[in-house]
């Protein structure tokens, strides 16, 4: 559908950037902080760094905050390290940890800027972990005490809150992003461990509700809309069957407390559905988003499957990108999409593809918490960041959103990754998202100086218009 004439995003939209607290904050034993799953890992792509420092926001918040605040951020997305509020993850609170949260809560409400406050951002804490992690029922408990720690300490300061990061790709893509198991059945484990997170999430849910006043909250996935290879009907069936098991498993049960009935049949049939207790169906019910969250970066493409082995990994194990899954589907390359330097589609089409139907299934309003291009900036000796490819990657998407808008999709806000560069999953450093350059490489830390990208400055000036003008 083409228009005339499009409908302007809301005066109070929330343009914003997002960061993680592993990926950005460094410090990563200061002040009392436990170690988490990410401090512990030892996978790391060769030749990327470790997020032991990662770009040094700990320390340097302030300094950060006000750049953002230059930027014209409305919203900064942002997650808790669970590892600095309780280091063992379900013991002693630790002040240090509480009260940094509290400064850098106040730095931003200071300058007007909005916080979305994401609970838990792949960073279970190691001693978590080693008790069996998700896969121990005891977890679910430890992420509600924590969830109550949170809304105790910052209600009066936060009023957007995220529950679980991307949960889907922990599950999809566990070895990819290092939070997956290693059990001798790994695929039932990490079912069995989905199930506990969507307990913890609903507990979250039902507990933000009591415990905050004005408060919402809502899961935060990364969803996208997959498309049939081609017309035949049994590709356009198999994309309606990785569509139940990417995106809709998650959100149906956010929002409706159940499970999707296609995954649900699809897990019983490959023996991986997980054992539910007495009285989870009743909790899982309990937790009702006031909003959706939402990741996008690319859309996916499949075929039905072969019946062979070549249905499974076709793409690598990215998590931007399908594997496939025998008898279920298996992942096509979609010839009318360019590709970034690292595989990924893009898809600004898609994107408003992905709000509508998000939109359409759930009618409860959205924000895009993740959307971005990574790339290998290049710092030039005059300390400007030329960015073109980004502010292009970032310019069509938002067109696309506003179009979606004018759809009648309900938009909050939009924050996209990141506000400062921080460590990727798979490139460390080298691969960078901000608006903000971070002077340091993989194993040499330099002076860790900002500077400000050419997109910050297109950034700034987008928001300023309220998102009006999206084209130069």
């Amino acid at each position: 559908m083409d228009y005339k004439q499009l409908a302007p995003f809301s005066p109070d939209f929330l343009w914003g950037a997002s960061t993680s607290a592993y990926q950005v904050e460094g410090a990563w034993d200061a002040d009392g902080k436990g170690r988490s799953v990410q401090d512990a890992r030892i996978n790391f792509p060769e030749g990327t760094t470790d997020y032991k420092v990662a770009a040094d926001h700990y320390h340097r918040f302030e300094e950060d905050v006000e750049l953002f605040a230059e930027l014209g951020l409305r919203a900064y997305r942002f997650s808790v390290a669970w590892t600095r509020i309780i280091p063992d993850g379900d013991g002693e609170v630790n002040p240090e940890g509480v009260a940094f949260y509290h400064r850098l809560l106040d730095a931003l409400l200071a300058r007007g800027i909005e916080p979305v406050l994401t609970m838990y951002h792949f960073d279970l804490p190691q001693a978590l972990q080693e008790k069996g992690g998700w896969s121990n029922r005891a977890t679910v408990d430890a992420f509600a005490r924590f969830a109550k720690v949170l809304f105790t300490e910052y209600a009066g300061k936060v009023r957007y809150w995220l529950t679980i990061n991307e949960q889907n790709m922990m599950i999809l893509h566990g070895a990819a992003i290092g939070t997956a198991g290693d059990s001798g059945d790994p695929q039932r484990e990490l079912y069995q461990q989905n199930h506990h997170m969507m307990l913890a999430q609903a507990e979250a849910m039902q507990l933000c509700h009591e415990l905050v006043p004005n408060g919402k909250i809502g899961p935060a996935p990364n969803i996208s809309v997959v498309y049939p290879a081609s017309a035949k009907p049994e590709d356009v069936l198999a994309a309606a069957d990785y569509n139940a098991i990417r995106n809709w498993l998650y959100l149906d049960m956010a929002c409706r407390g159940s499970y999707n009935p296609t995954a649900w049949a699809w897990m019983t049939e490959k023996g991986i559905a997980p054992e539910i207790a007495d009285g989870d169906l009743e909790i899982l019910a309990s937790g009702r988003p006031d909003f959706l969250a939402l990741n996008y970066y690319s859309t996916a493409t499949v075929a039905a499957p072969l019946g062979t082995g070549s249905d499974v990994g076709a793409m690598g194990g990215d998590q931007q990108l399908a594997v496939g899954e025998e008898g279920v589907y298996r992942s096509v390359r979609n010839e009318h999409l360019p590709v970034n330097e690292f595989g990924w589609e893009i898809d600004p089409v898609g994107f408003r593809s992905t709000l509508r139907e998000v939109y359409d299934r759930y009618r409860l309003p959205l924000m895009v918490t993740e959307n971005g291009l990574g790339a290998f900036d290049t710092l030039e000796a005059d300390g400007t960041v030329h960015d073109r490819y980004r502010i292009d990657y970032l310019d069509a998407h938002i067109e696309q959103m506003r179009i979606a808008v004018t759809d009648g999709v309900e938009m909050l806000g939009y924050c996209p990754w990141s506000a400062i560069d921080l460590i990727s999953t798979h490139q460390g450093v080298r691969k960078r998202y901000g608006f903000i350059y971070v002077d340091r490489d993989e194993f040499d830390l330099k002076e860790l100086k900002r500077y400000r990208k050419d997109s910050f400055f297109w950034y700034q000036q987008l928001i300023k218009a309220n998102g009006s003008a999206t084209r130069d």
